[in-house]
């Protein structure tokens, strides 16, 4: 008998001793909470002012009404949404939330607009540090739909807890609480995520998301913006209706050293172990690493240490029961930070990633993208001449070779 089965058998003998009715097992159709979308969160700090408008050189609000855009990938009879204020520096008070299915512009679908509470409070206190999530809602999210999230921030802010590529077009306000409004007009806009960090919906027990982790090229970087672009986004496109992703790419990110966002090693608990659902993660970090040692002496940096960190990674996966894909590093010749003892670090890592049966499976990105004239290089027309971050076309084609049936 198993531990499980066992503890189960005490738990019926104690209700038959003393006359209580048995708990009923769990139904294995049973719905679960997964999430549709999801930003890895970062100091505000590292990307400087974003949009047009934002007097605030610290991009702080006050008495001002957010609203952001995102995209599920699974759809869900309920919704949830998770605010973050990781690295904010003081209490963040926001006095109203909401949520409906995005229109056009700065327009909700007025019938789906639905008020979001904190523990039965509209109006909550976020500690320095701490997550939030929401109570459910009842609101019908279609897979690959838009979604608006509105928050008012009564408060200053102060420097806020930001996903500076959000390569979506969100809205603030002038003075006031604009949650409920059906547009907002005048104001500011940007293409940053400010304090939200995931959306999550009710789905059924089948469910199963995949977290895909990495740096500017997992981001969407040079992809157009509003078009998702992206190859997490292209790959939402491809998948069944009982498979979600979420986007935890922060660009400049690094395996193991903080910078633009804390490292991947440190945030992986927080961003991939923490999010419901995830079943898989991708993993596509380390050319930031390998990029810096062009720029003098980095002891730290070699490519056992970065096999390394791929390993940590892997096992703290693999302790949460998640499966682990290896994706290989693409070409970067004729990038700022190139060097040739670093396409050599760039080589073993990538060799490790395809030979070494670490990994549940391996997507080699670098095949995809590589010009067969000189595969230290990405195609020409693959990139937008950064000779680094594919475009739109180069996205496609890495979510495109994707074989979907890692994810059966």
């Amino acid at each position: 008998m198993t531990i499980r089965n066992l503890s189960r058998s005490w738990v019926l003998a104690a209700c038959v001793a003393f006359g209580a009715a048995p708990p009923a097992p769990a139904q294995q159709d049973d719905p679960r909470w997964v999430s549709t979308w999801a930003s890895a969160q970062q100091e505000r700090r590292v990307f400087g002012r974003g949009g047009r408008g934002q007097a605030d050189g610290d991009g702080s609000l006050e008495n001002q009404t957010v609203r952001m855009m995102v995209r599920s990938s699974i759809g869900g009879r309920q919704a949830r949404v998770w605010l973050s204020n990781a690295h904010g520096a003081a209490p963040l008070r926001v006095g109203a939330a909401r949520i409906a299915l995005h229109d056009a512009d700065s327009r909700i679908v007025a019938d789906t607009d639905r008020e979001l509470s904190f523990g039965g409070m509209t109006s909550v206190t976020i500690p320095p540090g701490a997550p939030m999530v929401s109570d459910p809602v009842d609101l019908e999210v279609p897979a690959l739909a838009d979604v608006a999230v509105s928050l008012y921030l009564p408060d200053n802010t102060g420097s806020p807890t930001v996903h500076a590529m959000g390569l979506r077009t969100a809205y603030v306000s002038g003075p006031g609480d604009h949650t409920a409004a059906p547009e907002i007009d005048g104001g500011a806009t940007m293409t940053s995520w400010y304090w939200l960090s995931a959306l999550d919906v009710l789905a059924p027990a089948r469910a199963g998301v995949i977290a895909a982790l990495g740096d500017s090229i997992t981001d969407g970087a040079t992809s157009t913006p509003g078009a998702n672009g992206s190859w997490p986004s292209v790959l939402a496109e491809r998948l069944p209706a009982d498979r979600g992703i979420i986007n935890l790419g922060i660009s400049g990110n690094r395996l193991l050293a903080d910078g633009a966002g804390v490292s991947a090693l440190a945030r992986f608990d927080r961003d991939v172990l923490s999010r419901p659902g995830v079943e898989w993660v991708m993993i596509m970090e380390g050319i930031n690493d390998i990029g810096s040692t062009a720029r003098g002496p980095a002891p730290d940096v070699s490519a056992g240490t970065l096999i390394g960190a791929l390993r940590q990674m892997t096992a703290r996966a693999r302790a949460r029961g998640i499966q682990v894909i290896g994706c290989t590093l693409t070409p970067y010749e004729g990038a700022g930070y190139f060097s040739e003892s670093g396409e050599v670090m760039r080589q073993a890592v990538n060799e490790y990633i395809r030979t070494s049966g670490d990994f549940d499976a391996v997507v080699d990105f670098d095949a995809v993208v590589r010009d067969p004239d000189n595969p230290s290089r990405i195609r020409p027309d693959y990139h937008n001449g950064d000779n680094l971050h594919p475009n739109d076309a180069g996205y496609r084609a890495m979510a495109e070779a994707i074989d979907l049936a890692i994810f059966r």
